[in-house]
């Protein structure tokens, strides 16, 4: 009795690995993917299944997906803030050595600075960019300045108006991007 049950078992088996097999017949081969080439759709005029966008998410990417309605010219590439801003502010602070930069979260913070007519004052600049929208209250600047003491680097206030020069400064040059955009 076990040995009948060890034989309906292996030939279970072996019919299972049959369908298996038997299901990559040749079929398989003329239904194989191929990459579309530019003569298919010149030999179908252009009318065929290869003519999609090229993207595999659509004409608008991941934004198609998600329903975005946004123009190539109010997309902000791939960065997770407002590239205008974003770049506007590297911009800003190029002369400053930069401690890091990121462009997904919008934050920029430089390292200390000296101005070489004044070695006894440094200064360190974080900017934050807000969102993905170009406007007015998008970024925020903070500044930090250190003067030389007897007993090494001391906190100074930093005036409300610096600050918002600096954000002033970084807008302005955000919006002459823009500018130059729409006119190419």
């Amino acid at each position: 009795m076990i040995h009948a049950g060890r034989q309906y078992f292996t030939v279970a088996i072996t019919l299972a690995a049959l369908g298996l097999v038997s299901a990559c017949g040749t079929d398989s081969i003329q239904s194989e993917a191929r990459y579309p080439t530019g003569a298919d759709r010149a030999a179908t005029g252009g009318d065929n299944i290869y003519d999609k966008p090229d993207s595999i998410f659509g004409g608008n990417g991941l934004a198609g997906i998600f329903g975005s309605k946004k123009s190539a010219a109010e997309d902000d590439s791939g960065i997770g803030v407002n590239s205008f801003l974003w770049r506007a502010a590297l911009d800003t602070v190029s002369f400053m050595p930069l401690a890091s930069a990121d462009p997904f979260g919008g934050v920029i913070l430089t390292d200390w600075y000296s101005p070489a007519e004044n070695a006894n004052e440094r200064v360190k600049i974080n900017v934050f960019i807000m969102g993905r929208q170009l406007r007015s209250d998008g970024v925020r600047v903070r500044v930090f300045k250190q003067t030389a003491g007897p007993n090494g680097w001391v906190d100074t206030d930093v005036s409300a108006e610096t600050t918002r020069k600096l954000e002033d400064t970084i807008l302005t040059r955000a919006r002459q991007m823009r500018v130059a955009q729409i006119n190419e």
